[in-house]
């Protein structure tokens, strides 16, 4: 027990503890520091992470906090942060709660006025996106697609036309299976990039066009091993005719058969609410090519 528990002064800590995702070198030292000064550490994978803190030499006791166990047994470790032990919170690998668990026992040390926080270092999104070559101002996490082909299909559909940069995890069985969902949704040429075991030995990254990266993978199964991020760059407007939606220009065809150019652009925008000098351009083009 903590002197702070044992006086009953205020409740503990919780630490958010990013660990490496592969080449240990890459934890800090304050990681390290909390690690070895907690009371208790809460791990997505008790086993795995013996090995790490055996590797460290911190003999920290470790606690399971996994998906399965993690509503059910949060209040234990709220328990001891109520007393007054600082509690450190690691995943398998990386930033915990980025596609790990943990969350309900932020949200439930929160909610109780405990002190959480965060001490950063190594997490594979961020990793990929710095060197990817892609725009990285604005970016989305998407996470994991869902396991079957309709859902990841569906979910992709969504963010079809999503203007930033995609991020995805995918698991290696999967990688193929949900490139070529990509290629099919988002078009073969749409730039992505894959990111395999990122820091660690056989780490790659491969950047290019959907139908190349797919065609890629396909031929080395080796590409299909590992911890994997998918980025794909975000969906850029098309230019000129190709802005605009088939029922903007069906309406811009039926004016121009018995309007003037000029006309019959102004009042398609009135109906279809898009720009005038998109349809003026349009229509154009459209003339043009009679």
């Amino acid at each position: 027990m903590t002197l702070s528990s044992a006086s009953g002064n205020a409740p503990g800590t919780l630490y958010v503890v990013a660990t490496p995702i592969g080449n240990l070198d890459d934890i800090s030292a304050r990681a390290l520091r909390i690690l070895r000064e907690v009371a208790l550490i809460a791990a997505e994978d008790t086993r795995h992470s013996a090995r790490l803190m055996q590797h460290f030499g911190i003999p920290t006791p470790l606690a399971a906090c996994h998906e399965h166990n993690e509503r059910d047994h949060g209040g234990r470790f709220l328990a001891r942060l109520q007393a007054g032990d600082d509690v450190a919170l690691i995943s398998d690998a990386g930033t915990p709660l980025i596609s790990d668990p943990g969350f309900h026992l932020v949200r439930q040390a929160r909610a109780a006025g405990i002190a959480v926080v965060p001490v950063p270092g190594a997490c594979a999104l961020i990793a990929a996106l710095s060197a990817a070559g892609l725009p990285s101002d604005r970016f989305i996490f998407e996470g994991f697609l869902p396991a079957k082909a309709s859902g990841r299909r569906g979910r992709l559909e969504q963010i079809r036309e999503e203007p930033r940069t995609l991020i995805f995890y995918e698991a290696p069985h999967r990688l193929l299976e949900s490139l070529e969902d990509m290629r099919a949704v988002f078009g073969g040429d749409r730039q992505a990039l894959l990111a395999r075991e990122l820091t660690k030995t056989f780490e790659t990254l491969k950047g290019a066009p959907l139908d190349e990266l797919c065609a890629w993978v396909a031929a080395d199964s080796n590409q299909q091993r590992g911890e994997c991020v998918v980025l794909v760059a975000g969906w850029q407007a098309p230019e000129g005719e190709g802005a605009l939606s088939a029922e903007a220009l069906r309406v811009l065809d039926l004016l121009l058969a018995e309007l003037p150019l000029k006309r019959a652009a102004a009042l398609a925008a009135e109906i279809t609410g898009v720009r005038k000098n998109l349809l003026y351009q349009a229509a154009l083009e459209r003339q043009g090519d009679s």
